[in-house]
């Protein structure tokens, strides 16, 4: 007899379909299981035949062949048991066919427990764009599986449970999304003492979804305004969540009956961290670190401690958003859309420019050069945090707190979510590319003759010119201004060029107000008969 049942494999961070089909056939008893699975997956064999007879069944006698189709995708772990059982269960005529189709995904147990499997969100997405109306997975992946809409999603404990509900003799109630409310961050703005400059450019890397690097001495406090970015940032809408989890669901990161990621993600691996640990990697392709913090914060403390490869790797999801994994058996493709927070200190003692410092013009070159000309071009504010006075370590902290900045950040954020209306995966001005970035950031003649003025001076790159532009679009939110002005242009111009010349070696100017004010008044500015500044790649 023959019998089949839908169920998923994972594929990097998504779910593809896969059809498992049982035979039972005349000739000398055995399993044979097909369909490029992996060793965990072969062993199903075993567990499968094992809780089915636990659970009370007894099996005929026959020549059972097991193929999951299609047979070139790699089927890896074992997650297929449930369904695997159910198949042969049916095709043996000890369960009834279904009348309603459904998904089946789940480990099994000896003793015919049903155990919890990773990928349950992506698989359930999958069951919906495939018009599969139910999905029966493990109890403790239920709430995970109930955040998608238009789904019966039946969390069962066991194989005669689910054997009960696929058959339709048992109806459990569909399981219910695991509530999680968002909580406000613990650590606040408003505790760093000093460093008004810093605050000011994290408020709007905030804003737009910008990255930033933070250079200064040790103790300046780059660490503390790092670890409270995520407290400035907005709950990310419904969409950005689902996304989050799906990855964290993939990576096996969820636990025991969490449903939806309502908090951002903040991830801060060690600079001892592999390539494969920070973009992804293995076989199968596992999410990395960037993926882990995709709609989040990645936090990279002592940049240059860092491999020079796993730097160099962060080219592509910086530009991209995704990280293209590619092994000898397939590849993967991972989402990787985050803030990137960077830290390092100016010399390899940290102190430069004091006379404690001891550093040689060659061990400073050797330093800074460890971190790229690209990666620092790819970083959209370069923030000085200058060492502390006596008298701002004993008076009192200044500034807003982090709820008062975070209602700014939201209300320009709500001003960009109406200006990408309509744009797929665009959620923030530092995602803007292209003819989006053209058409939506209108600025000024003034503006425009500034930022021609700030690439001539400072010898920006296309790039550079791009992401200052779409730095001033965030400035021009935070101030409730419809069109970038040049004033926009002038702060945004500060943060792109921070490389102080070291002694003995020439280097550009650390650029101010001031100067970018200058060259713009020395400027010729560019046809004026047009607000919209071309695209600069």
């Amino acid at each position: 007899m023959h019998a089949s049942l839908h169920c998923a494999a994972l594929l990097g961070a998504t779910a593809v379909p896969v059809s498992v089909q049982v035979d039972l056939a005349r000739g000398l008893p055995g399993f044979f299981l097909v369909g490029l699975p992996d060793a965990a997956c072969i062993d199903a064999r075993v567990r499968v035949a094992t809780a089915v007879r636990n659970a009370g069944w007894e099996l005929p006698h026959k020549r059972v062949t097991v193929n999951l189709a299609p047979g070139d995708v790699r089927k890896e772990g074992a997650g297929f048991d449930l369904a695997i059982a159910l198949t042969l269960l049916q095709a043996s005529s000890l369960v009834a066919p279904a009348a309603v189709p459904a998904l089946v995904m789940g480990e099994l147990s000896l003793s015919g427990d049903v155990l919890p499997v990773r990928g349950v969100l992506p698989i359930a997405l999958l069951a919906r764009r495939m018009g599969v109306g139910r999905i029966i997975v493990p109890e403790l992946n239920g709430p995970e599986g109930a955040l998608v809409e238009d789904l019966e999603v039946h969390a069962v404990r066991t194989l005669a449970e689910a054997a009960q509900v696929f058959s339709g003799e048992l109806s459990l109630p569909p399981s219910p999304a695991a509530p999680q409310p968002y909580a406000d961050a613990t650590l606040d703005l408003a505790d760093v003492r000093g460093q008004d400059s810093c605050k000011r450019a994290l408020e709007i890397a905030a804003a737009g979804g910008h990255s930033a690097l933070l250079v200064g001495p040790p103790g300046a406090g780059k660490t503390m305004l790092a670890r409270r970015i995520p407290g400035l940032l907005p709950p990310p809408t419904f969409e950005e969540a689902v996304e989050a989890t799906s990855v964290w669901s993939v990576a096996g990161r969820l636990g025991a009956r969490q449903g939806l990621l309502t908090q951002r993600p903040f991830r801060a691996p060690h600079h001892t961290i592999s390539v494969a640990g920070l973009v992804g990697g293995g076989s199968p392709p596992r999410p990395g670190e960037v993926s882990l913090a995709h709609n989040g914060l990645l936090f990279l403390d002592e940049l240059p401690e860092f491999g020079r490869a796993a730097l160099e790797a962060l080219r592509q999801p910086l530009e991209d958003g995704e990280v293209a994994v590619v092994r000898a058996r397939g590849a993967a493709l991972l989402p990787s859309r985050f803030m990137l927070i960077a830290a390092m200190n100016p010399c390899p003692c940290g102190h430069e420019g004091d006379p404690r410092c001891q550093c040689t013009v060659p061990e400073k070159q050797r330093y800074r050069r460890r971190v790229s000309g690209p990666i620092l071009d790819r970083l959209d504010l370069h923030v000085e945090a200058r060492p502390l006075k006596p008298a701002e370590l004993a008076g009192m902290p200044t500034g807003d707190s982090s709820a008062t900045v975070r209602a700014k950040v939201e209300k320009a954020r709500g001003l960009q979510r109406e200006r990408f209306r309509g744009i797929r995966g665009v959620y923030a001005n530092a995602q803007l590319r292209g003819r989006a970035l053209r058409e939506l950031c209108r600025a000024s003649s003034e503006a425009r003759a500034a930022l021609a003025a700030a690439m001539e001076r400072l010898g920006l790159s296309a790039r550079a010119h791009d992401r200052v532009l779409k730095l001033a679009r965030t400035v021009a939110d935070l101030d409730d201004h419809p069109t970038i002005e040049a004033k926009h242009v002038l702060e945004a111009v500060q943060y792109r060029c921070l490389d102080r010349p070291v002694e003995g070696r020439p280097g550009p100017p650390l650029p101010s107000i001031h100067l970018a004010r200058e060259a713009a008044a020395r400027a010729v500015p560019p046809d004026a008969s047009s607000g919209a500044i071309p695209e600069g790649t």
